[in-house]
Formats: C-alpha cells, structure tokens, sequence
C-alpha cells in the first residue's frame, strides 16, 4: 500500500512538472489522484523518468514502457537509466539529459534505446523534463514518446 502511495505522489509531480515546463497538459483528466495515476500508468504512450542519484536508477515507467523496455516494474526499478541505451549512444543521451537540466525540458529528441532482451529501438519526438519536487527543486527527470521503430 505504501508503494502504491507514493506512485500516486510521484505521478502528481510527473504531470505537475510537464505543465510547469511546456505549458500542455500531460494527461487530461478531472478524476481523484488514484484514477489520474491508473490513467497515466495504462496510457498508449511511454512515461518514464529517473532519480537525481550519481548514476540515476529508474523511478518510474508506465505500462508501455514496461512492455517497450520487457521489464517487469520491480526490474525497472532497479535498473540505471543509462542501461536503456547502448554504449555507443550514452555520450549524446547525457548531453540531453544535460541540456534538459539546463533549460528545464527539450522536445522533438531522437536517439536509440535497448530494451532487456538486446533489441534495439528507434525513439522519435521525445519530450525531455526535469521532475520538480513541491519546493520546486528538481527531484529527477523524465521523458515521454508515443513513437519509436524497432532496429
């Protein structure tokens, strides 16, 4: 219960960060916190964010980036965000990620990502933000695309 708790929390500040930053809703819905949680985990587009740590571990991944990324949530969790993309294509994430922490979000990113299993994916017009906390401190950041192509 305390888990699904802080899901709902942290949902509220996944869609509360996204208006702050590029003035668009991310979800629209006048349901209760728990609906709006549920609506954005079974949504048909990717949400998937990380923490502020040295090596920043997955937080959050909706069910379409569950499925994208053939993870189950405890996995997700668990896992570096950096291990969602190749090697050879980490340096020009981190600049993003980079860029997005200087200017608070980027859209229209593109770029290549590994899921679990080793297949790679095409990722297009990706939306990039930076995760605000209540205060407004930056608690970690998060992306979201409704586009991608298998490799």
């Amino acid at each position: 219960m305390q888990m699904q708790e802080e899901v709902v929390h942290y949902t509220q500040r996944l869609l509360r960060s996204f208006y702050h930053w590029t003035g668009t809703p991310l979800l629209i819905s006048n349901e209760d916190k728990s609906a709006i949680t549920q609506a954005l985990f079974e949504a048909p587009f990717v949400v998937v964010s990380h923490g502020t740590e040295a090596d920043p571990i997955l937080n959050y991944g909706n069910r379409q980036a569950l499925q994208l990324w053939q993870m189950e949530w405890e996995q997700f969790t668990q896992t570096p965000s950096r291990l969602t993309a190749e090697p050879m294509e980490r340096a020009e994430r981190d600049r993003l990620l980079q860029q997005a922490k200087a200017d608070g979000f980027i859209n229209n990113y593109q770029g290549v990502r590994i899921c679990s299993t080793g297949q790679r994916f095409a990722i297009h017009n990706v939306i990039l933000w930076n995760v605000l906390d209540e205060k407004g401190g930056c608690c970690g950041q998060a992306a979201t695309f409704n586009q991608w192509t298998f490799l």
